[in-house]
């Protein structure tokens, strides 16, 4: 612990960028390490999900990636559920100067979630053959999951910016996850959470994955209007460590450890699996994508909020299509293309086949550089 002052002591966290990978003693070739991850009934060729944001997933684009090897999740409370062609608005919103984007997205985003828009766009997805990811924040779960469920979705997302197993609340009743859980019959992804204490709850509710982190990154500001803030190197190791200790205390049941947040470059995505993540949920990196709904630019769903917008509309350009992003050819040499390659790399560099070998990596502590 380090002392604050005489009164307040805290723990030491780390960010990526404090990380370092070791490489071992022996070397493999990139074209023999397997990246692929499971979860539950489903498999993939990539430890990815993408994050559910307007800006990155649309119907089409969440096909795209199932059929690249990833998994996209679709935001059910974004433009898509809530008008029948959204692309004019999201035109719009990509023209938009700075001074106005944060509150013409609070107006857009007035519009009512139309119950027959989420099983549509769920179905739209599905028909393609790829695996369904759908996302609801835990104040619309109980209102709108059976539409999600009807619909076919493989999987669903409960995300929020925080997300416990015990949420206390005088107004109303709040959702109890492990009741909830326990009466669907899809795998369920909660988060975001980022201690230990925090995870090994949420895995006791029957999630099969926990979303480690606050799924920030670009564009996010709740640090500094929450003040709310855990380095995402020491937040991932720490729900790692949850998920350890839940396997011996459930006798052999394993939650995914998902990191969400903070991963714009292809090494941090290796970092993150390092410390302990079985996949990575990233957004910004595929707001760059000429197929991205966004236009070149990125905003989350934190950035509308009615009251306290916790994010904004960041311009991040465009570099390549979702597959260059994903597998290359790269012609950047920042870790913002060919993604998947740059992990193969890594993981051949220091030696590891698959990705439960490589969360025994070595790492080490290093000085952070600022970001290039």
């Amino acid at each position: 612990m380090v002392e604050i002052g005489r009164g307040k002591s805290g723990r030491r966290a780390y960010t990526l960028d404090e990380i370092g990978i070791v490489p071992s003693r022996r070397t493999r070739h990139p074209e023999e390490v397997s990246i692929a991850w499971q979860i539950d009934a489903y498999r993939f060729d990539l430890p990815l999900v993408v994050a559910p944001m307007d800006s990155v997933v649309s119907p089409a684009t969440a096909v795209e990636i199932g059929r690249l090897g990833g998994l996209a999740a679709l935001d059910l409370e974004g433009l898509w559920t809530r008008f029948d062609d959204p692309e004019s608005l999201l035109a719009e919103v990509a023209v938009l100067d700075d001074e106005t984007a944060t509150r013409r997205l609070q107006e857009i985003y007035t519009e009512p979630i139309k119950e027959d828009l989420i099983g549509r766009r769920i179905e739209e997805v599905k028909a393609s053959g790829v695996t369904t990811a759908a996302r609801l924040s835990p104040q619309r779960t109980v209102r709108y999951h059976k539409a999600v469920i009807d619909a076919g979705a493989d999987i669903f997302v409960i995300r929020g910016t925080t997300v416990s197993a015990e949420h206390v609340s005088g107004r109303a009743e709040p959702l109890n996850l492990k009741q909830f859980i326990y009466e669907l019959d899809v795998p369920v992804v909660v988060g975001g959470c980022a201690t230990y204490t925090a995870a090994l709850h949420l895995m006791r509710t029957g999630a099969a994955g926990v979303l480690a982190g606050f799924g920030g990154g670009s564009g996010h500001t709740t640090a500094a209007v929450l003040g709310v803030a855990v380095p995402m190197a020491t937040a991932v190791a720490d729900v790692a460590a949850a998920r350890r200790d839940y396997l011996d205390e459930s006798g052999g049941r394993y939650v995914h450890v998902i990191a969400d947040g903070g991963m714009t470059r292809s090494g941090d995505i290796a970092k993150a699996l390092a410390l302990g993540a079985d996949a990575v949920m990233v957004g910004s990196p595929f707001a760059r994508a000429s197929q991205a709904p966004g236009r070149g630019y990125h905003w989350g769903s934190e950035a509308h909020h009615p009251e306290l917008p916790r994010g904004t509309r960041l311009r991040v350009g465009t570099i390549g299509t979702l597959e260059q992003i994903l597998h290359g050819p790269s012609s950047r040499a920042d870790g913002s293309m060919n993604m998947m390659g740059a992990l193969r790399r890594t993981m051949a560099t220091s030696g590891y086949s698959d990705l439960k070998e490589f969360q025994r990596v070595e790492v080490v502590v290093t000085p952070s550089e600022p970001r290039r």
